[in-house]
């Protein structure tokens, strides 16, 4: 039976990152596209910058993919495979947590797993390391970015497991309604520590030597030896776009994943002897 579950988050996941990519290609590609055209632009200047001071000009590379190969190809097999993924968590999760959630019957389950998953996956991690378009970070910061986006992520996933089982254990002590506000109080507080400790992706040493000290890793304005704007800073508007649809995105996966995965695995349990009963133990 978890293999049929597996298969059936795996189905799951996959269209939820379909319908996410279609989401992504319409409203997501064009505004990708004015951070790449922006990108071009600061690249010409500096260049022109730097030539006109006598500084050596190091040629741009070779495009190693097309837009048109980014913008369908890559883009719809990375989040594709990325919904497959999630749709397989959920369905891992759905084992683990079904016949320990009480009375909670198997589709409002399966629809709070993938709600969780949202949080814990994407909306936590984002809301301290929020995602961005191309011509924002800096080359050298890739990998502690990296480093610090997962640490956020794992820190969030193992807190959520955590308060869960608190909240379990508290139940029978306090009652659902209190020993749900004591986990979730707790989670938070575990967040707002994490995300104080950690630093904002501008007070990386690649960004202080290169930028000086600043939150973010947004382009400043351009300027030439003079203090003269050459070219202003990255627009706003695409870098606000751009996040917006990244959640819209994800919220979309995630919501399929869960709206597609709950009668499909009530379907597999069937009988009530099934529903109650730990799968996973």
């Amino acid at each position: 039976m978890e293999r049929k579950l597996l298969l059936r988050g795996v189905l799951a996941g996959a269209c939820g990152g379909l319908l996410a990519f279609v989401f992504a290609r319409i409203f997501a590609e064009p505004v990708i596209g004015r951070a790449i055209a922006y990108e071009s632009a600061r690249d010409a200047a500096t260049r022109a910058l730097d030539r006109g001071s006598g500084r050596a000009v190091e040629a741009a590379g070779p495009e190693v993919f097309s837009r048109t190969v980014q913008a369908n190809t890559g883009i719809g097999v990375g989040m594709i495979g990325f919904g497959v993924a999630m749709g397989a968590l959920v369905a891992v999760a759905y084992c683990l947590c079904l016949g320990r959630t009480g009375g909670l019957r198997p589709r409002p389950l399966a629809l709070l797993v993938s709600a969780a998953g949202f949080v814990t996956v994407f909306a936590v991690p984002f809301a301290k390391y929020p995602a961005n378009p191309p011509a924002i970070g800096h080359p050298e910061t890739i990998r502690a970015r990296g480093s610090l986006f997962l640490t956020v992520l794992l820190v969030g996933v193992i807190g959520a497991i955590i308060a869960v089982v608190v909240g379990q254990r508290l139940r029978e002590r306090v009652g659902t309604w209190s020993a749900t506000l004591v986990a979730g109080a707790g989670y938070v507080v575990l967040l707002v520590v994490l995300f104080r400790v950690l630093p904002p992706v501008g007070h990386l040493h690649a960004n202080l030597v290169a930028y000086g000290r600043h939150v973010t890793e947004t382009p400043l304005p351009l300027t030439d030896a003079g203090g003269r704007i050459v070219l202003p800073g990255f627009p706003a508007d695409v870098l606000a776009d751009f996040r917006l649809y990244a959640v819209g995105a994800q919220l979309i996966m995630w919501s399929v994943i869960g709206l597609v995965f709950a009668p499909l695995a009530e379907r597999v349990l069937g009988s009530p002897q099934r529903r109650t009963a730990p799968l996973l133990s």
